[in-house]
């Protein structure tokens, strides 16, 4: 059995109180297996945060189903809660809105063993400070200060000892390495890849940066206005995609063995989704008839698609 499975998964939103609603989440479906990391890609608006933060509980859908070792992760109440935040941890973009400012660091980390695992005394800090050397910290370096007197590297890496202060099996990390330098980003990459191997711990990550995701993940998946394009093995969605959205994202990142064009920009950009039929169809260079219906996800050459390109070619 899947360690989480998300079933048709829809968010809509109003804009203010007699605005029009919008979707940012249509009918997403898919599954994660134990110690697997699934990467989730797309541009700004695409629905990876709103997913991210209705599988940490922090935003209820509007419909659809999470369901974490089979147990709908929305009618857990009481201390089902608690062991649902035992299992499951986030960590986020922004390291220092992450923490309380008036909090030193050490306060923070206490209080997840106190609530969480009702530990204090020595065994708490015991645990905190053999959880902060896990993530390559000093923890004479940082117990005791306050947040914005550590770096933004060391922060984020505070924010991933937090979370494993809980001792999840899900990690559910919102782009966590955007806002690092290049060097910190591969260090915390290693970092989760490092309690994937050691400890087993699933991981979705939630970014923008196809060379990092290739570089660390099992899976991907694409999303594009709140819906999935394409999910499958890394290798062959990021290697040789195959829905037009992932090969423009593919096109859009710098290589080291090609300049850059100098010719006009191919596809064009356009606020305006159609109202039915395929979400990219107004940007796609491959649109035709068929694209006015709404895709279904195809299962091509090991991965899903949904392209209407792909439908001779489909396994049923």
């Amino acid at each position: 059995m899947p360690l989480l499975v998300v079933e048709d998964l829809t968010k809509k939103f109003k804009s203010g109180l007699m605005g029009p609603e919008f979707t940012a989440v249509d009918r997403v479906s898919f599954t994660l297996g134990e110690g697997e990391i699934l990467s989730m890609l797309g541009e700004s608006g695409s629905g990876k945060t709103t997913i991210a933060r209705m599988i940490l509980r922090l935003l209820r859908p509007t419909s659809g189903r999470i369901l974490y070792k089979g147990r709908d992760v929305w009618r857990l109440r009481g201390r089902e809660v608690l062991w649902y935040y035992k299992e499951v941890q986030g960590v986020f973009q922004d390291p220092y809105s992450s923490f309380n400012p008036v909090h030193r660091v050490d306060r923070i980390l206490y209080r997840v063993l106190s609530n969480l695992r009702g530990l204090r005394g020595v065994e708490a800090e015991k645990l905190v400070r053999s959880s902060l050397r896990r993530v390559g910290l000093n923890p004479q370096e940082v117990l005791g200060k306050y947040p914005h007197q550590l770096s933004g590297g060391q922060l984020q890496r505070v924010s991933i000892a937090r979370a494993l202060l809980a001792s999840p099996r899900l990690l559910v990390a919102d782009e966590p390495v955007s806002m690092l330098d290049a060097s910190t980003r591969i260090d915390i990459l290693n970092i989760l890849a490092e309690l994937r191997d050691e400890e087993g711990m699933a991981i979705i990550l939630i970014g923008h940066d196809m060379s990092l995701s290739y570089y660390i993940s099992d899976r991907a998946i694409v999303l594009y206005r709140g819906s999935i394009v394409e999910d499958g093995d890394v290798d062959k969605v990021l290697g040789r995609p195959l829905h037009p959205y992932t090969q423009d994202l593919m096109e859009s990142v710098p290589r080291l063995d090609r300049k850059w064009s100098k010719g006009r920009i191919r596809i064009p950009y356009t606020d305006a989704a159609p109202a039915t039929g395929c979400k990219y169809r107004a940007r796609c260079r491959y649109a035709f008839e068929k694209c006015s219906r709404d895709p279904v996800m195809l299962d091509v050459d090991g991965r899903r698609v949904a392209c209407w390109l792909y439908e001779g070619n489909s396994q049923k």
